[in-house]
């Protein structure tokens, strides 16, 4: 098959798997995508298609992980960098090492230095894997943050390893001085070019749309879908992280936006670009990842003949074995660090045992260890073959789907007897926040005396009773977001619990009337345009109004009906793949 028919058709299916996960929500999606890849491939004369490592590294990975750079809360992030350094480099070293010697025990034709590849292989989670079957999980906020920051970070720090473990093999030799001088290059290495790129962008892009405006938001947003690409290219071409590249731009992008709140229409573009981007490439991933499987275990077990059971045995407590290191990890190198997060008030829960064992279910690997055990080479310098090349990628593959299936039974259990977090610490900063905008826009509609007298009594009069309207807004905005007792202490009434209540359900009440009216006002619209009556420009300018002001009016809505439950629960975070 052609190489873009065979594009087109990984991307058409998925998006058809992701509509049918929204059918089988027993199952992630990753695992039904992975399913129906394999199935494609299996018959003899099935979909195969030629798995180029660094060609998947460029196309795949850059975009995912810039995206996830640029939309992880920074805040917190930095917050919380003990623990996440300690799993995304402390962890890998303690994996690769322990697991390491332990397979070389284990499965003695294996040589150490390619024990030390395979360990090396599997050491990083994978944060398009991590994010796919944690989200929405009810997977605590902190833990999550700590998770995809690990997942960001340690993609650089286990292909170093694997690249040495490699090097060793080939070469047989082997130093532990040019390994940290290695490591420390590729990863600041990587992160300063990262850093560099992204910031010459957000400079270039703030010059031409600080004199255009919106007008060139289009053409903005493709510079910004290319960029991940280009800040990995560049940190291949000069020997650094190119993975670490894409992360740094991503998360230099995100704080050149600040500046950026004008920019109305390149902020809604980007988003609904980057979730498109975002559901197209995890499927594919997966997607490409049950495709190679069936070509990768048939020839291991053509290989092993009757051994076929021992193998699956090696992969079974390999893929233990790496768990078990993981949890050990977290209970005696990162625990001290949670607990000293919680207590200074930068993470929410309380590290417990349950948090532990969910943290260790969600080490799951994915793409990027498929595509390290591939990217080793055939042949040694010698022309002979790579020891055990087959078995790695048998091993790393059995490993990426254990931990994927564990993943996705184990966690939904555990976080099911966890006890329920409530009301997250952002949802209380963010109706703190509204609570701010609110009073900060009534404010501005006060005219200070020097300009009530200059101005013209007919438009002071009218200015007037539109802002007396306007005030009344923000007024009813706010009793919604207040706490009933601080507008009973305010209003100094002991029934004031009970009548914000009364004003809140009316408030309700009237958005829905509003969104009600909006639906009308668009089905008049489209109604108007198949009678001919408007063409097709004007159908979808009036209708983009619509649209926008429908979408201000939902989000006020779920807040209103937020807060009218008795006992509000954490909302879950936005599905990129989800539009409703």
């Amino acid at each position: 098959m052609h190489t873009v028919e065979t594009v087109l058709l990984v991307l058409m299916l998925g998006a058809l798997t992701g509509i049918a996960a929204r059918y089988v929500r027993a199952i992630p999606l990753p695992l039904i995508q992975i399913v129906l890849g394999a199935l494609l491939s299996w018959p003899q004369k099935g979909l195969h298609i030629a798995f180029d490592p660094e060609l998947f590294l460029l196309l795949f990975i850059p975009p995912l992980l810039f995206a996830d750079g640029w939309r992880i809360p920074k805040r917190e992030f930095f917050a919380l960098y003990k623990p996440i350094l300690k799993l995304a480099l402390g962890l890998v070293l303690f994996t690769v090492i322990g697991l390491g010697y332990l397979i070389h025990w284990l499965i003695p034709e294996i040589p150490l230095t390619v024990a030390f590849a395979l360990a090396a292989v599997v050491s990083p989670t994978d944060a398009v894997a991590v994010s796919a079957i944690t989200r929405n999980l009810g997977m605590p906020a902190q833990t999550m943050h700590v998770l995809e920051g690990e997942s960001l970070l340690n993609d650089a720090s286990g292909l170093v390893a694997l690249k040495f473990a490699v090097a060793a093999t080939l070469t047989g030799l082997f130093s532990w001085t040019d390994v940290a001088k290695d490591f420390m290059w590729m990863a600041l290495g990587g992160l300063g070019a990262g850093a560099l790129i992204g910031w010459g962008f957000a400079v270039a892009r703030d010059t031409v749309t600080r004199r255009l405006g919106d007008v060139a938001a289009t053409q903005m947003v493709l510079l910004l879908v290319l960029l991940p690409f280009a800040a990995y290219i560049v940190g291949e071409r000069i020997g650094v992280s190119g993975i670490l590249a894409a992360v740094a731009a991503g998360i230099t992008t995100n704080f050149a936006d600040l500046s950026r709140s004008e920019f109305v229409a390149e902020r809604l573009q980007t988003e609904g670009t980057w979730a498109m981007v975002e559901s197209g490439f995890n499927g594919a991933i997966f997607l490409l990842l049950g495709l190679q499987l069936p070509s990768i275990i048939g020839v291991t077990l053509q290989e092993a003949g009757h051994r076929w059971w021992m193998l699956a045995g090696y992969a079974l407590a390999i893929s233990t074995a790496l768990l078990a290191l993981r949890w050990i990890w977290l209970t005696l190198g990162v625990q001290g660090s949670l607990w000293k997060a919680h207590r200074e008030g930068k993470m929410a829960e309380k590290p417990s045992h349950l948090l532990t064992l969910a943290t260790t279910l969600a080490g799951i690997r994915g793409a990027v260890t498929l595509a390290g055990a591939l990217s080793v080479p055939l042949l040694l310098h010698n022309g002979q073959p790579f020891p055990s090349r087959d078995l790695l990628i048998f091993l790393a593959t059995g490993t990426i789907l254990f931990t994927l299936v564990i993943g996705s039974v184990g966690l939904p259990l555990v976080l099911r007897r966890m006890p329920p977090p409530g009301e997250p610490e952002s949802a209380h900063e963010e109706r703190h926040a509204r609570l701010v905008a609110c009073k900060a826009a009534i404010a501005a509609m006060a005219l200070v005396k020097e300009q009530a007298e200059a101005a013209d009594p007919l438009w002071l009069a009218q200015y007037q009773e539109s802002a007396g309207r306007l005030t009344q807004e923000y007024r009813r905005r706010i009793d919604l977001l207040e706490e009933p007792s601080q507008l009973a202490t305010a209003e100094a009434h002991t029934d004031a619990p009970d009548a914000v209540l009364q004003r809140r359900q009316r408030y309700v009440v009237e958005l829905e009337l509003r969104l009600k009216s909006l639906h009308v006002e668009r089905d008049a619209l489209y109604a108007e345009r198949h009678a001919h009556r408007i063409n097709d420009e004007s159908l979808r300018s009036l209708v983009a109004e619509l649209d926008l002001s429908e979408i201000s009016l939902r989000k006020r809505l779920e807040v209103a009906r937020r807060t009218l439950a008795p006992d509000p629960m954490p909302m879950p975070e936005k599905d990129p793949q989800n539009t409703e």
